[in-house]
């Protein structure tokens, strides 16, 4: 929809290199080049400063970058938004998936769920698992995504603006590298985890993580705590290369092929289910409701 010489500029700034961007667009280094100076001749503005080393932006291609990552994200969700219209229609009900909220829930249940309402149809839409990402989704559930599963509670719904179906309470585990001197149990207790290094994610961004976070610091002081700031896959490379001990629940137990996740012998949980809209459109509404029913028949 966009013009494309805006988008070879775009990944040409973001690369620093003609090659490189050639590599990412999968076109030559002859056909980039030739792309950008079509643009520059037809806007008449240098937007590149060229060396041996790559390309850097002038100032007028730093106002142009802006502007031009501006048009074509909103063209993207031109097309997104043409395309919920169309899934309002049809009965579809949009579920994020990314590696730390994986749609197997889902799957599990939509059997019962079509049964109860055999018109629902549902679509995965993948993202990348970023504070960003997870900032602009979540709060703007039933624009692009209708719900996601995953762990939550009141400070983060309240934080994020939306609402949860809470489907069960999940216990805290452990994940340890395969090489870890825990990795040969198949349970944990806390005194495994003294003289560890327990990764937890910061104050503040969970209730149920800080309940478990004063207990260990009030009684266990040989467990050294590790903050983080947000649940993603390096968190788990870092746990992993490091050989401490991560805070995780079962639902992740596939994020990292080298980690091992071990329940551990102690109460702490954290709910588990569907976040979705305050305001969910009639589809949402009717997957809430079915899977209201079937939690309820179990």
């Amino acid at each position: 929809m966009f013009d494309s010489q805006l988008n070879v500029f775009v990944v040409v700034a973001d690369e620093g290199s003609f090659s490189k961007a050639a590599e990412k667009l999968f076109i030559s280094t002859t056909a980039v080049i030739k792309q950008i100076n079509s643009l520059e001749e037809s806007i008449n503005l240098k937007l590149f400063k060229r060396s041996f080393k790559g390309v850097s932006l002038t100032e007028a291609g730093k106002s142009l970058y802006s502007d031009a990552k501006y048009i074509i994200q909103y063209l993207k969700d031109s097309v997104a938004r043409a395309e919920n219209a169309m899934n309002y229609e049809e009965n579809i009900i949009r579920v994020g998936t990314s590696i730390m909220t994986p749609s197997h829930l889902l799957l599990e249940i939509w059997p019962n769920v079509h049964n109860l309402y055999p018109n629902l149809k549902f679509k995965l839409v993948s993202f990348e698992n970023t504070p960003e990402n997870a900032r602009e989704i979540l709060a703007n559930l039933g624009q692009n995504i209708d719900v996601v599963a995953g762990i939550f509670d009141d400070t983060l719904l309240d934080y994020r603006q939306c609402e949860a179906l809470e489907i069960s309470e999940v216990k805290f585990c452990c994940a340890v590298s395969v090489h870890h001197r825990l990795a040969e149990k198949d349970k944990l207790t806390i005194e495994d985890l003294e003289n560890e290094n327990l990764m937890l994610i910061r104050k503040g961004w969970s209730s149920y993580v800080d309940k478990l976070r004063n207990d260990l610091v009030k009684n266990y002081s040989h467990i050294n705590i590790v903050d983080f700031p947000f649940y993603n896959v390096e968190v788990f490379n870092q746990c992993e290369s490091e050989n401490n001990v991560l805070l995780t629940v079962d639902y992740w137990r596939n994020v990292h092929p080298l980690m091992k996740v071990i329940p551990v012998d102690w109460d702490y949980t954290i709910p588990y289910g569907f976040l979705h809209s305050p305001e969910p459109s009639p589809q949402v509404e009717s997957f809430l409701k079915a899977v209201i029913k079937i939690i309820n028949i179990k």
